[in-house]
């Protein structure tokens, strides 16, 4: 069975997308490709840390996730070659529009004084990147035994070409941004 998310794109945001830029192919109206949640770890955090970083994706995400490493030493920073600093999962298909879904339905009201994110995080090539402070936002975090507060970047790739077209792409499937 399809997403609910995607049940919409298919039946309202792509006529709807169709029609505002009269797009004369199929093939040409924009759709999310990918989502990508990259959690960043301290290098001078303890062992422990990129456990619970990485255990915290998998409940949030319902994937493992891929442990990035270190390419050069910076002695500035106490970084050493090949030492673990942070985690990433790339969600496609079927589990991107759940992950976007619970995003957009659950997690996101769920943040205190929240009155949308800004309209201004696009790259330029129709990609939206924004970082979240806090992992407790999500429902699937046992708030009991969470040992350090931990950041996030969500980052949603789409197929459009320019900013405008994404953003009434995310616009259509519910995605809170802030009024002007």
């Amino acid at each position: 069975m399809k997403a609910r998310i995607y049940n919409k794109y298919v039946t309202e945001v792509v006529p709807a997308l169709k029609e505002k830029h009269k797009f004369a192919n199929v093939h040409q109206i924009p759709r999310m490709t990918k989502i990508v949640v990259n959690m960043g770890v301290s290098a001078s955090l303890e062992k422990g840390a990129m456990d619970d970083a990485a255990k915290d994706l998998t409940m949030i995400t319902g994937r493992k996730p891929v442990i990035s490493k270190s390419r050069r030493a910076v002695a500035n920073f106490k970084l050493r070659e090949n030492q673990p600093i942070g985690c990433r999962v790339t969600l496609r298909r079927e589990a991107m529009y759940e992950f976007f879904d619970r995003l957009v339905s659950v997690t996101l009201p769920r943040i205190r004084d929240f009155r949308g994110l800004s309209p201004r995080k696009f790259d330029g090539r129709g990609n939206y990147t924004f970082g979240i402070g806090d992992q407790t936002i999500f429902p699937e975090i046992e708030l009991d035994k969470i040992k350090r507060q931990q950041g996030m970047d969500i980052t949603i790739v789409t197929n459009a070409r320019e900013n405008a077209t994404a953003l009434d792409l995310l616009k259509l499937m519910g995605f809170p941004f802030a009024e002007k």
